[in-house]
């Protein structure tokens, strides 16, 4: 799992690889109601974990002047993870480190990291401000670069791809690709919206049947319903999240699934319960957990060929006994991903970068 990438071509688009995510991923704090996982961040880049959800706000905020209204960084400012109003606790700075030192290891040198960036403090902290706090962090930090440096021109420097394209994956590995779910008008940034990585057109909050933005002649789709009304409504938030997946015949253009298994609503579809459901489903008691019924459902897809019985065991598969390999793609982000088994579903989502591919097609 630190090193599955290796194994698939430089020629491949990110758009048409499979990758486990995890959805707010440092909201390790505040359970039931805030915390959405319970490994840490390098333990999720070693179980196979490829694209992080990192959510942060400026501790302390900004000083605005009475006089000027013009904004001064506050001693000891720094950018931490907050899911809400709920602090996380970890420095951006700290999960610079992790994710360089991870890429930095022998086995992941050649993987690639998608790292989406969102503010949690849009309240107090104006966007434009955020933005350039999050440049001089990236450009400073762990991985980052020498803004001077002549030998490093161009939008792509350090450990980070910065286009707002998506790329091939020999163009990225051992490096971050730049999900910027954050605001202002792009002038915190030298090349501006243009260098600010992958920046979506719109993100509408919570929209059941998802949306679709198109980024250079691939079109995204997106799918974060996260604000269902009660556990109740699993059933339907896997059947809409597990849609997103698989692509519509005939594919007319590049395609980028993107999806949230994960949901959170006060009091009845709090994440612990909607990740990992409740009671003892299996007897019929409770209901079964988000990542349970993905897990499934990946089986029930990847399933290949008819297991034998004992009547025609040695025989050669009947082309009917074959099922056609299914062609499941995109950037999957999970609660509490570990759950259930030991987090095996992370392995079932990479095993589908191996399925339903054909020559000449998505760069194979």
């Amino acid at each position: 799992m630190s090193s599955y990438l290796s194994l698939l071509p430089d020629r491949l688009p990110m758009s048409s690889v499979a990758l486990p995510g995890t959805h707010d991923t440092m909201a390790r704090y505040g359970w039931p109601i805030s915390q959405c996982q319970n490994v840490s961040l390098a333990g999720q880049l070693r179980a196979g974990i490829r694209v992080i959800d990192i959510r942060l706000a400026v501790i302390p905020p900004p000083i605005r002047s009475a006089r000027t209204s013009t904004l001064t960084a506050a001693p000891n400012q720094r950018l931490v993870a907050y899911h809400g109003i709920y602090p996380q606790q970890t420095p951006f700075d700290d999960i610079l480190n992790d994710v360089y030192q991870f890429l930095s290891t022998p086995p992941a040198q050649r993987e690639t990291i998608v790292m989406s960036i969102k503010q949690e403090d849009g309240q107090i902290t104006p966007a434009a401000y955020f933005a350039t706090a999050i440049r001089q962090a990236i450009t400073n930090g762990s991985g980052g670069w020498n803004e001077g440096a002549p030998s490093q021109p161009g939008v792509n420097r350090g450990m980070w791809f910065l286009e707002n394209r998506i790329p091939t994956l020999g163009e990225v590995r051992g490096k971050v690709v730049l999900l910027s779910r954050f605001g202002g008008d792009g002038s915190a940034w030298p090349e501006g919206f243009e260098g600010i990585g992958i920046h979506p057109t719109t993100w509408p909050d919570s929209r059941k049947e998802g949306f679709e933005w198109e980024l250079k002649g691939t079109r995204v789709r997106t799918h974060d319903w996260y604000a269902i009304p009660t556990f109740m409504s699993i059933p339907e938030k896997m059947q809409r999240g597990t849609a997103n997946l698989l692509p519509p015949q005939p594919l007319t253009q590049p395609l980028l699934p993107i999806t949230f298994f994960s949901a959170a609503s006060f009091p009845l579809s709090l994440p612990p319960v909607i990740a990992k459901g409740f009671g003892m489903p299996k007897l019929g008691f409770g209901i079964e957990g988000v990542n349970s019924r993905l897990g499934k459902w990946l089986l029930d897809q990847i399933g290949g060929i008819s297991p034998p019985t004992i009547a025609n065991e040695g025989a050669k598969p009947n082309h009917q006994d074959v099922k056609e390999e299914p062609r499941i793609r995109g950037w999957s982000f999970l609660d509490y991903f570990a759950d259930p088994e030991e987090g095996q579903v992370v392995p079932l989502l990479v095993e589908c970068n191996f399925l339903g591919r054909k020559a000449g097609e998505e760069g194979w």
